[in-house]
């Protein structure tokens, strides 16, 4: 697995800090009860944080605060992007499914993707977290993290949202198309 950490300049980090307040003060119903300030002050006390969030914001996840931990003490960022963010789309599940395709392989699996971004993969429980919270991948879908009963059998799970309901489906591991990416949290 490559690594792709790049540090954040500067510059970017004050880009990157005015991106995401401007879309935390717009989104005000993702994080009830949460100050900007605070959540400034704790991504300043962990500027690695800061790469992980950029990738996020350069793959057009759009990231957005959604929650904090009171036992950690961490704010909780999703990817908010209204569908799958789309630099990271047309991409298999894992790298297991990526090496196991013989021709037309896609660029990158979404489990490495995560990893090279330092972020985790959202679960479905996540996800439909997240559904409370607007309506996301009505166009598209996004892969889950997969219990590995499922995943050991070749399988991998998915979940978009139609007709105003949630659905969790199921594909190879290997398949990939132009509409579906995954979504991601971290923690900061």
């Amino acid at each position: 697995m490559k690594s792709t950490k790049k540090k954040v300049s500067s510059e970017d980090y004050t880009g990157l800090l005015k991106v995401l307040k401007n879309r935390f003060e717009k989104n005000m119903n993702r994080h009830k009860g949460i100050k900007w300030a605070d959540v400034e002050a704790k991504l300043e006390a962990n500027p690695e944080k800061l790469r992980s969030l950029d990738e996020m914001e350069l793959t057009e996840g759009e990231p957005d605060v959604v929650g904090y931990d009171k036992k950690t003490g961490e704010y909780i960022f999703f990817d908010c992007s209204a569908e799958s963010p789309k630099g990271r789309r047309s991409i298999c599940f894992d790298d297991e499914a990526l090496e196991s395709r013989k021709e037309h392989k896609p660029k990158n699996s979404a489990m490495n993707m995560a990893a090279e971004m330092g972020i985790e993969m959202l679960t479905e429980e996540q996800y439909r977290a997240l559904q409370e919270l607007g309506e996301f991948d009505l166009k598209t879908s996004s892969w889950v993290q997969t219990p590995a009963k499922v995943r050991k059998l070749g399988g991998a799970l998915f979940c978009d949202r139609r007709f105003d309901q949630v659905f969790v489906y199921h594909n190879g591991a290997e398949s990939y198309y132009a509409a579906r990416g995954f979504r991601g949290s971290l923690r900061v």
